[in-house]
């Protein structure tokens, strides 16, 4: 890359495509193997434009999981049922997310957990952040409004079961969560936990 193309980035452009450079190098190279310098060869720049953002690698390649995935959103279908959007959602997700929780626990295997000295859970709020259940409340909504289900009765970590279950699942085996367990999860566990804490007028979800 020309001198001349490395002045062009600037703040928000050049933290972005250092970010890149990061998950490319995650991916092709792995975090044992992935360095300040490699990363910063990667991108075309120089290693102090690194360590002026993030102080090492691990802290790096957080930034670069989070940056990942919040530049890959999972799509919200609108089916018209709170049913049948939560067994879309939860395909997609499982669909979408299963090469980014491949490369995620391979780093955390490799030494991220270890260099960061933080635990599994705090690593997924470090990389999710308080976008657990931000984005999925629109399907919820959306229920709420049809008046399928009273959001004020149900219980946060009830609504954010079936995408923990399925977050769960995609660690676990690293490979997309097949359809008669997302069927399970929500017709099993989550929509009984619906009824249970929303009355009779949940009746509709199904």
């Amino acid at each position: 890359m020309t001198t001349s193309a490395r002045q062009r980035r600037r703040g928000p452009e050049l933290e972005a495509a250092l970010l890149d450079a990061a998950w490319d190098e995650l991916v092709e190279a792995g975090f044992a193997k992935l360095t300040m310098e490699s990363v910063a060869a990667r991108a075309g720049t120089g290693i102090a434009v690194l360590y002026r953002r993030w102080a090492n690698k691990d802290e790096l390649v957080l930034a670069a999981l989070k940056h990942y995935r919040d530049g890959h959103p999972v799509g919200l279908p609108d089916t018209g049922t709170l049913r049948g959007d939560l067994l879309a959602a939860l395909t997609g997700m499982g669909e979408a997310r299963t090469a980014f929780f491949a490369i995620a626990a391979a780093a955390a295997f490799s030494g991220l957990l270890a260099g960061t000295g933080l635990t599994p859970s705090q690593v997924r709020d470090r990389v999710i952040g308080d976008q657990r259940l931000a984005r999925v409340q629109t399907i919820y909504q959306r229920a709420h409004d049809r008046g399928e289900i009273d959001l004020e009765r149900i219980p946060s970590a009830v609504l954010g079961m079936p995408f923990d279950l399925v977050r769960h699942d995609l660690l676990m085996d690293l490979r997309p969560v097949g359809p008669a367990r997302i069927r399970s999860i929500v017709d099993e566990l989550f929509l009984p936990l619906v009824l249970r804490h929303d009355g009779p007028a949940s009746a509709g979800v199904i």
